[in-house]
């Protein structure tokens, strides 16, 4: 079963028309080798593997391996050769330029220190992610919430065969993937913080309370949850200060962005196990949140929370304006007092209530309610 990426190869296409170089970034497994691919011959020289030894071995004198080249430059995991930066950076500044770079990551900008400080003005950043409700289509909203949208996950061929996958994942990611960054941290001790970090997703960050379980400082603990993030495993959506009297939540909400490895941190193998759960809800929302952040694409993101109660799930900016989305699993939800509030204070455009129902209609003449389907049939509209 093949999937199309087309959102993402069309963005790719985009960027290089623009730009000497482009980043695409993502968490390993989410397909970027698959899609860079479709846009230069893996047999041919102008395609390298940086965990392939007869790559390595071909970049040896890496400027003089490249300079010859001509056309679309492929460099795969190029995070396990850091010192790559400096020479493109003379590479692309070229006159005429022979030659544009596809480099592939499997870590976040504020990792790759080296693109910003050396390739600054020349590179865009394209970031990916595993397979999106609007790839796989609305009819597998089950299965791509279940088994999360890690492309080996999603078409395994059994529920069991795709919880495997992702318990391994896990552990490979833990001791050998990290470790190939330069992140020298203990396995168990950083797949226990994980494992922490699931039980609370969803929810504002206390570095307090896993500092004490795990019995390490809270520097340490926000550090774990700084590597995790900057390998897209994690995501940290910062709270949104309104110039209000309200004494407003400062610290970030946490989610495991892709919810297979969730459920695979939760143990939560079938679709009976995930509807039982009892933070099934905080599971959805994490879901929907990373949906709608996908096909917004917005110029920025947040919740926002006060110390009396009142919070909207998530806030995003678009074209100068703020939305409100707010994520219940409920049969028929209703305007609520935070709602309210956040209209009130945060001069929102609209809030968006999307829940796991067809029905389609308003509580207020600006809080809709519809389905996460109904919702990304919008933005096509």
């Amino acid at each position: 079963m093949m999937i199309e990426r087309r959102h993402f190869k069309k963005r790719i296409k985009a960027a290089l028309r623009r730009s000497r170089a482009v980043a695409l970034l993502g968490p390993r497994q989410c397909g970027k080798t698959t899609l860079a691919r479709e846009f230069v011959d893996i047999k041919s020289g102008n395609y390298f593997d940086l965990e392939d030894p007869e790559s390595v071995a071909r970049l040896a004198n890496p400027k003089t391996a490249l300079s010859r080249l001509k056309g679309l430059v492929v460099i795969d995991e190029v995070q396990r050769r850091p010192e790559l930066f400096g020479v493109l950076r003379v590479l692309l500044d070229r006159a005429p330029l022979p030659a544009k770079f596809l480099i592939l990551g499997s870590a976040s900008p504020d990792l790759l220190r080296q693109s910003s400080e050396s390739l600054a003005g020349r590179l865009e950043t394209v970031i990916m992610a595993g397979f999106s409700l609007d790839e796989v289509g609305v009819e597998k909203s089950s299965r791509l919430w279940l088994r999360g949208g890690f492309p080996l996950s999603y078409l395994a061929k059994s529920g069991t065969d795709s919880f495997t996958w992702r318990k391994n994942f896990i552990q490979m990611f833990l001791e050998r993937d990290l470790r190939q960054q330069g992140i020298n941290i203990p396995a168990l001790s950083l797949h226990r913080f994980w494992a922490m970090l699931a039980h609370s997703n969803a929810q504002i960050w206390n570095a307090a309370d896993p500092a004490r379980s795990l019995g390490m400082s809270q520097p340490t603990i926000r550090s774990y949850l700084d590597i995790l993030t900057g390998v897209f495993m994690v995501r940290q959506l910062q709270p949104w200060h309104a110039n209000i009297k309200k004494r407003q939540v400062k610290a970030p909400k946490i989610y495991i962005r892709d919810t297979g490895i969730l459920h695979a941190l939760l143990g939560l193998k079938t679709e009976s196990d995930l509807l039982g759960y009892p933070r099934c809800g905080a599971s959805w929302e994490g879901y929907v949140i990373e949906e709608v952040i996908r096909a917004v694409e917005p110029d920025d993101v947040y919740f926002w929370a006060t110390h009396n109660g009142a919070e909207i799930d998530l806030i995003f900016l678009k074209a100068g304006k703020m939305y409100g989305v707010e994520c219940k699993r409920a049969d028929a939800p209703d305007a609520t007092p935070s709602m309210r509030i956040a209209l009130e204070d945060l001069k929102l455009k609209h809030i968006f209530v999307i829940y796991p129902g067809q029905q389609h209609y308003l509580v207020h003449k600006q809080i809709e309610v519809l389905s996460l389907e109904a919702f990304l049939g919008k933005l096509k509209s």
